[in-house]
């Protein structure tokens, strides 16, 4: 009897120890390119137009959910380094060498990285401001003090954001903000307020907060506050051009950045199904539609029609 008891004892106990190691070790379920979770950093100056990117992919495929937190650009990269739960981030310029080499070495393959489409960096006025002409020259003294004005530009921060790095790198070229003609706001929203309620202040924010006249709320800012215009030195006669899709298309408006992806999927999972979405034509188009410059090309070709008879 206690041979047989000792026998059910030990079954009963390898049994209870199989079920508590089939609950503690769950079968892990991989994303796939149309369902899943994933968490997206996202550069903070393209909000809206990434906010209607997600709204679409994920009314496409119910399956897929897009987690997206709005950061710098120095933020992201950090995620994209050093956070194993990021696989994707959306930013304003792509790789460096060195930042290639490191994710090489740490990852074991290169990231995906690309150009999803072009965005113009505007310059935001009070209504009120007399002021809407600009050369890069003089906004380059207005950014170094030397601009004897009272006015004031302001950005998204003074370190670590894409337009502050943008215009470093396009405007001052090697030469240093001045703190006492240079403003550091947490956002672009706060940009916006801070222009509509201030008539010396130019603020500096991405073309897709404001550019698109089809949307409410950014109709709304277009009653509050105006475009300024950049001169054009490389166009003939050298006209002064605002932001707007035929000049960033064309170049002829000065401030243009791109818009990358940067994926460290090496399997085809959510990532690579989001990065897909946002190249190929339904992405693209709303690139397009919020003013943007997409890197697809969708210019309308002539066709003749050549009836037969019947």
């Amino acid at each position: 009897m206690s041979l047989l008891f000792r026998i059910i004892w030990v079954v009963l106990i390898g049994f209870t120890l199989s079920v508590i190691g089939c609950k503690s070790s769950p079968s892990v379920k991989k994303d796939t390119p149309d369902s899943g979770v994933i968490n997206v950093s996202i550069d903070e100056s393209f909000k809206p137009v990434m906010e209607a990117q997600i709204k679409m992919f994920e009314s496409s495929f119910p399956n897929a959910k897009i987690i997206a937190e709005y950061k710098s650009e120095v933020d992201c990269f950090r995620d994209l380094f050093f956070d194993s739960t990021n696989r994707l981030v959306i930013v304003g310029r792509g790789l460096n060498r060195k930042e290639e080499d490191y994710l090489k070495a740490k990852l074991g393959y290169n990231p995906g990285c690309n150009q999803l489409a072009s965005d113009a960096v505007a310059l935001i006025l009070h209504q009120n401001n007399p002021d809407s002409l600009f050369t890069l020259a003089s906004l380059k003294d207005l950014l170094t003090g030397k601009n004897n004005q009272q006015k004031i530009a302001v950005f998204d921060g003074l370190n670590a954001t894409s337009t502050v790095r943008f215009i470093k790198d396009s405007i001052l070229k090697g030469e240093q903000f001045d703190s006492a003609s240079v403003k550091a706001l947490s956002n672009t929203k706060e940009v916006i307020d801070y222009v509509s309620q201030h008539e010396n202040a130019i603020g500096f924010i991405g073309i897709s907060w404001i550019g698109n006249p089809e949307e409410k709320d950014q109709l709304y800012l277009l009653n509050k506050l105006k475009l300024g215009y950049v001169k054009c030195d490389i166009c003939e006669g050298q006209p002064y051009v605002k932001p707007m899709q035929q000049s960033t298309d064309t170049r002829r408006y000065p401030l243009v950045r791109g818009l990358y992806y940067i994926n460290k999927e090496n399997y085809s999972g959510l990532g690579t199904g989001f990065s897909s979405f946002l190249k190929f034509e339904r992405g693209q188009l709303i690139f397009r539609r919020s003013y943007l410059s997409p890197v697809m090309n969708f210019n309308t070709r002539n066709a003749n029609l050549i009836q037969s008879s019947p």
